[in-house]
């Protein structure tokens, strides 16, 4: 094993923990960390009078809407085979909700009065996927949604009544247009177009006119419009032109250019800008360091945030939903033990009423904390990261669980995750490392993980487990590696290119063979075909490199027990991906078991489904991680 430079952290990590250091944990129930919410997801209607939230109804998360004033309930979706994703409210009457069939990720818009009449589905069409471009908070009778029933590669925008379902094209997307963005009036003036490589942005005075494009850059640089100035004259964006990281600017239209910044951080990217419809005012933004962070313009808003903070010191704060008069609002806390509470607040009276807790069944003092962490690669890198450390553990000669995440082009952040405290419950570690190429730490860290698969960013998880075993938390014979979708992949990149580094693997969900994934990808991914070509490599120019990143091929290195999870409807990793890689290991006698669950995409949604794979996953780590494995 090679050396490498360390930021030392354990004295901190192990501080941290001292606080629970000597209790006595319960080994609580799996189903306790995964079963659905109690209610969650709350939302108060734009009159303040209603909220809407989500909870279970035949183990399935169903829309429900209660009075504020008489505490009656109603619930409004009877979602049976599957859960609703998620909703909003289309006016103070109404409100609209998205779900699919099985996973396939076609989803479909529906919208139900709060009396639980007038149900309809606003997308009643084939195998279409529809995306809302806007809700129109000041028209309650029609919302803007991007709809590919035209061309299944691409998304039209519709003006759709949802009282009727009747609705008309607004625009004709001519084959390249990726995005569109509505002004303060709900008047459809900008689009962004693609050709997978080059982006554009275009603009319109009124509908009666022309797109034209006033800017077009490489889609390594990234002018992405956040929303029109309050004069609908010019936008708010998020921008790295000629910078590394991203920063908020007003953006000049006449000019198509950045004018004045308005905030900008050294360490990481800042793309989230809050503002006051109501009010016309930019409220703040709020960025990801080690933990979320917000900074504010608007000293109404500032003055309500200290005085939440004030009233949960232990906790993260903050605010999912206002009243459209700013009167009454939706306060969450969270934290990396707390799943979260909800309040509804009176922001006149400085009035909190607790509403729900998202899993009132589990004891925050029996979680365990996430810690951020820090290393440095082979090639110099900082990498930023977590460690979950089990609860009572001292932190030294621990089973681990590498968790690289999804995406890639993502990031791990801090916070309460099931799985997390699963694992950690069970006396595993849980290591989770933002490698090159996850986001918000700039552009040349992003860029750095460009045709990379199975390389580099191998290597800045291996060197985060090398780090774990120099600094002794880990137990060089008990790691495993444990992903999903691109983490899916990293686990078996792991088994594959560092056999010696591993005791077992969990594949959910990941790709197998980089060639087979990029010749199965989703129509509406069609847009961005050259630019996956120039970030993970072309078939046929890089065919070399995609052949010694493509784990399947590598296959014979693969010496030890993989567990493999695999939804059957997922449109994004095949349900081929797994099953090639299976066949391959079976060939060569490895122990692979195989989970496929036909009512599932990417990723298991339904409760009983999720039991299923974490009671499974729980016996294979246990069997060759564990204290008596094998």
């Amino acid at each position: 094993m090679f050396k490498m430079n360390s930021i030392v952290l354990s004295i901190i990590l192990l501080v941290g923990c001292n606080n629970q250091m000597k209790q006595n944990i319960p080994k609580i129930p799996m189903e306790d960390f995964f079963r659905n919410p109690e209610k969650s997801s709350f939302q108060i209607s734009p009159d303040g009078k209603h909220i809407a939230y989500m909870k279970p109804w035949k183990t399935r998360m169903n829309v429900y809407v209660v009075d504020i004033n008489t505490n009656n309930e109603t619930r409004l979706t009877s979602s049976e085979e599957r859960g609703v994703y998620g909703f909003g409210w289309l006016s103070n009457q109404r409100i609209g909700y998205a779900k699919d069939e099985g996973g396939n990720e076609n989803i479909h818009f529906y919208a139900v009065n709060i009396d639980g009449t007038n149900e309809i589905d606003l997308t009643p069409f084939e195998n279409i996927q529809a995306r809302m471009i806007d809700n129109l908070e000041d028209d309650s009778e029609h919302i803007i949604m991007g709809i590919n029933k035209r061309n299944p590669q691409i998304h039209d925008p519709y003006r759709v009544n949802v009282n009727s379902g009747d609705m008309t094209m607004i625009a004709e997307n001519p084959g390249n247009i990726s995005g569109w963005m509505t002004d303060h009036d709900g008047k459809l003036r900008i689009a962004m177009t693609s050709d997978g490589v080059n982006t554009s942005l275009l603009y319109r005075d009124s509908e009666s006119d022309n797109f034209e494009a006033i800017l077009t850059t490489d889609f390594k640089v990234n002018v992405s419009p956040l929303f029109f100035t309050f004069d609908n004259k010019n936008l708010y964006v998020a921008s790295n032109r000629g910078r590394d990281k991203t920063a908020i600017f007003e953006f000049n239209i006449d000019q198509a250019k950045e004018a004045e910044l308005i905030f900008e951080h050294d360490q990481v990217d800042v793309s989230g800008l809050m503002y006051s419809k109501k009010r016309k005012v930019l409220t703040g933004v709020s960025y990801t360091v080690a933990k979320t962070k917000m900074t504010f313009f608007d000293t109404w808003r500032e003055n309500i945030q200290d005085k939440l903070e004030k009233e949960f010191p232990m906790h993260e704060v903050g605010i999912s939903s206002f009243s459209k008069d700013e009167t009454k609002a939706i306060v969450v806390t969270y934290s990396d033990r707390s799943r979260g509470t909800y309040y509804h607040y009176d922001v006149e009276e400085n009035k909190l009423t607790e509403i729900g807790k998202v899993s009132p069944w589990l004891n925050e003092d029996h979680m365990a904390e996430m810690k951020p962490i820090k290393y440095i690669s082979r090639d110099g890198l900082t990498i930023n990261g977590y460690l979950t450390l089990p609860v009572g553990s001292d932190g030294k000669n621990l089973p681990v669980v590498v968790n690289p995440h999804g995406g890639p082009w993502a990031r791990d952040s801090w916070g309460y995750r099931s799985e997390i405290q699963f694992l950690a419950n069970r006396g595993f570690a849980v290591f989770q490392m933002n490698f090159r190429g996850s986001t918000g730490y700039g552009r040349e860290f992003w860029e750095s993980s460009f045709k990379q698969w199975g390389k580099s960013m191998q290597d800045d998880i291996t060197d985060g487990v090398e780090w774990l075993i120099q600094e002794g938390i880990a137990d060089p014979e008990r790691i495993a590696i444990y992903g999903a979708s691109y983490g899916g992949y990293a686990t078996l990149a792991g088994l594959a290119f560092t056999p010696e580094l591993y005791a077992c693997g969990v594949d959910y969900v990941g790709v197998s063979s980089l060639f087979t994934f990029m010749e199965s990808m989703p129509p509406y991914w069609e847009l961005y075909r050259s630019m996956m070509y120039e970030m993970v490599g072309h078939p046929e120019k890089d065919e070399e490199l995609l052949a010694s990143s493509s784990p399947l091929l590598h296959v014979d290195k693969i010496k030890v027990p993989l567990f493999i999870a695999q939804g059957a409807n997922d449109p994004r990793v095949k349900k081929s991906e797994s099953d090639q890689i299976v066949k391959a290991l079976k060939d060569q006698g490895i122990d692979v078991p195989y989970m496929v669950k036909d009512n599932e995409g990417h990723g298991f949604y339904n409760q009983e489904n999720q039991y299923d794979f974490y009671r499974e996953m729980e016996k294979f780590l246990k069997k060759h991680i564990g204290k008596n494995r094998g």
